[in-house]
């Protein structure tokens, strides 16, 4: 689990780079735009548009975008029709991979993603492979560095949060995915810094791979997560914190 917790803190610190590639607002805006679609645009009364709307503010997106993009969802606005998929394969050494994506052509996603897959070691596998592996779950890390621990775990808990566990250098903070934005809330009400906060497919198991495999395991998670239709990438890889760190840098 912690390698899978490892990258996303590193995935986010990553996304001032991403906001000015404008890789993080496609995604976001399909994702505002999907959920407004499937659950209306009152993010009062759909939490999976209001989780989205937070993330395109928490990276400065305009607010004439974010309404955009939600009556293009709602069809007040004509906008592109996206469909939701979930890929699933396996990377180098065996690692269980799972990607979601919003797609408006299926066929070209998925040769696109099989590509991916092959150029680092990998290969896509039938619907049903790896899901098996994976739960959804609210995944919040909180760098140990200058906080309390038992703080957190404190704070975390009465919030609603399931579990704090200690791995390495970061904190990792599991919810149900219903009680991820309470639980941020509640941190940063107390000062704590979040470094990430997601909704997530949590792996029962992982598998370790170092050397050669790892880097091309980290190579094949920079791929799918700059990919413009990949929304989310989950895995059940296991690479020391020190390792996954270098490679990248």
């Amino acid at each position: 689990m912690s390698g899978h917790s490892k990258w996303s803190t590193i995935k986010h610190k990553k996304a001032a780079k991403d906001a000015k590639r404008g890789k993080i607002f496609t995604k976001l805006i399909k994702e505002i735009t999907v959920a407004a679609r499937l659950g209306g645009g009152d993010v009062k009364a759909n939490p999976r548009l209001r989780t989205a709307v937070l993330a395109a503010r928490a990276q400065s997106m305009p607010s004439d975008t974010i309404e955009r993009a939600t009556k293009k969802g709602t069809g007040e606005l004509e906008g592109v029709h996206y469909e939701e998929v979930v890929y699933e394969g396996y990377g180098p050494g065996g690692v269980a991979v799972l990607v979601d994506a919003l797609t408006d052509n299926r066929n070209r996603t998925v040769a696109e993603l099989r590509n991916v897959f092959d150029k680092c070691g990998g290969n896509l596998g039938t619907s049903g492979s790896v899901a098996w592996m994976f739960t959804k779950r609210g995944l919040l890390t909180v760098e140990r560095a200058g906080v309390d621990e038992d703080r957190v775990m404190e704070v975390a808990l009465e919030a609603g949060a399931d579990d704090v566990t200690d791995s390495g250098d970061i904190l990792e903070v599991l919810t149900a995915p219903e009680k991820l934005e309470a639980v941020k809330e509640a941190l940063a009400g107390a000062g704590i810094t979040v470094v990430s906060a997601e909704v997530t497919m949590m792996p029962s198991s992982t598998t370790a791979i170092s050397g050669r495999q790892a880097e091309q395991m980290v190579r094949l998670l920079e791929m799918l997560d700059d990919h413009d239709d990949v929304q989310r990438v989950s895995s059940n890889m296991d690479i020391a914190a020190e390792e996954l760190e270098r490679l990248s840098a």
